[in-house]
C-alpha cells in the first residue's frame, strides 16, 4: 500500500487524482470546447499502459481517489482493460466522469470491472435544449445510461449540471427533482473560464452558486452538511430526501485553501492546478525510463512544489487559460 504522502508548499496532501484517457468526446458541450475542434494526434496521447503506470504511481504516493475523465473516456478504446487494472489497486474511491451516452451499454461492464462512482453530466431535461447545449447529444440515450447506472449497483451516482443564465436557470428546479425521483445527488457548477468560446459571453451567463441555491430554497430547504466525496463541492441535504445537492463554486466560494487535486492530460501533462498552468511533462519522463518508475516518482514529488496557493478565476467570464476543458479532464 501507499508508502509516502505528497505535500506541496502550503501544507495541503495531495491524495486525489483526475487522469484524462482522451480529448475526443462525442458530444460539443457550448461551455466545453468549440464545435469545431483539433483533437491531439495519436503519437502525442498516452497510452492506456502509460496511463495505468502514472496510476499505479500516484498510489505509491498515497493517491487514495482515481477519477478517470476525458474528453468523454467511453469513447477511448479498450478503456475496460484501464478501468480492470486500476480498479485492482485497492483505491478508497475510484470515480468517472461521463456524459453518459455510452452507459446503455457499457454500465455493467465498468462495475464489474471495479469502477464505484460515476458522475454523469445532465445539463437540461429538454430535449431540444439538450441538444443545443451539448450540438450533438440525445437527451433519451443519457437517460437511458443513468438508468442503466443504477440497474449496475454503482455504489454512488451523482449528476452534474452546468448552469447558464438565460441557457437553462429556470431548469434547476426539475433538476432537483428528477434527481430526488432517482434518488441520485446532484451538483451544481459555476462554468469554467476554459478556453476561448463563440457560443455565450461567460460573464453574461455566469450563474453563481448562491444564485442557484437562493433558486432551490423556494421549494426545498437545504441544510448545510459537513460530507464531502475528496472533492471541491459542497453539500447541503433536504429533509423529506436523502439526495445531496452540491455545489462547485471555483467563482464565488474558491476551494483553493483545501485542494487536495491534481490532473494529468492525456498528453501527460501533469497539471498543479486547474486554474493555471503550473504542469510537468510526464509523457517525457514515462518514454525515457520505460523499464523502471523510479524517475516518474521523484519527478511527481517534485512537481509538487509548482503547485500555486490559488487560481484567479474572475467573474466577468475573463479567459485565463486558453486549453479547453476537453484538454484538462475535467
Amino acid at each position: 500500500m501507499a508508502q509516502a504522502k505528497l505535500t506541496d508548499r502550503f501544507g495541503r496532501t495531495v491524495n486525489y487524482v483526475r487522469l484524462s484517457v482522451t480529448d475526443r468526446c462525442d458530444f460539443r458541450c457550448v461551455y466545453c470546447m468549440a464545435e469545431e475542434m483539433t483533437f491531439l494526434p495519436r503519437q502525442q496521447v498516452l497510452t492506456l499502459e502509460e496511463i495505468a503506470r502514472v496510476a499505479r504511481t500516484f498510489v505509491s504516493l498515497g493517491t487514495e481517489k482515481i477519477r478517470l475523465t476525458g474528453g468523454e473516456p467511453l469513447v477511448r478504446k479498450d478503456i475496460l482493460e484501464l478501468v480492470k487494472e486500476i480498479g485492482s489497486f485497492g483505491l478508497r474511491d475510484f470515480a468517472m466522469t461521463t456524459n453518459g451516452s455510452q452507459l446503455p451499454t457499457m454500465a455493467q461492464d465498468l462495475r464489474k470491472a471495479g469502477l464505484k462512482r460515476l458522475n454523469i453530466s445532465l445539463d437540461s431535461l429538454d430535449a431540444e435544449k439538450f441538444h443545443r447545449i451539448t450540438r450533438t447529444g440525445r437527451l433519451s440515450q443519457v437517460l437511458d445510461g443513468i438508468d442503466a447506472a443504477k440497474e449496475a449497483g454503482f455504489e454512488g451516482i451523482k449528476l452534474n449540471a452546468v448552469v447558464m443564465k438565460g441557457g437553462n436557470d429556470e431548469e434547476v428546479p426539475d433538476l432537483v427533482e428528477f434527481a430526488r425521483k432517482k434518488k441520485i445527488d446532484i451538483t451544481f457548477i459555476e462554468e469554467m473560464p476554459l478556453g476561448e468560446i463563440s457560443d455565450h459571453d461567460r460573464g453574461q451567463v455566469l450563474c453563481t452558486s448562491d444564485e442557484v441555491r437562493d433558486i432551490i430554497s423556494q421549494h426545498h430547504e437545504l441544510i448545510p452538511t459537513p460530507e464531502d466525496s475528496g472533492g471541491p463541492a459542497r453539500y447541503f441535504r433536504m429533509p423529506d430526501s436523502n439526495t445531496r445537492v452540491g455545489f462547485i463554486s471555483p467563482h464565488s466560494h474558491n476551494f483553493c485553501s483545501t485542494c487536495n487535486r491534481v490532473r494529468v492530460t492525456v498528453e501527460g501533462r501533469l497539471l498543479l492546478c486547474l486554474g493555471n498552468e503550473h504542469s510537468m511533462d510526464l509523457r517525457h519522463v514515462l518514454r525515457s525510463h520505460p523499464e523502471t518508475d523510479d524517475q516518474l516518482r521523484e519527478a511527481i514529488i517534485g512537481a509538487m512544489d509548482l503547485k500555486p496557493e490559488r487560481h484567479h478565476f474572475s467573474t466577468e467570464g475573463d479567459v485565463q487559460i486558453l486549453r479547453f476543458m476537453n484538454m484538462t479532464g475535467g
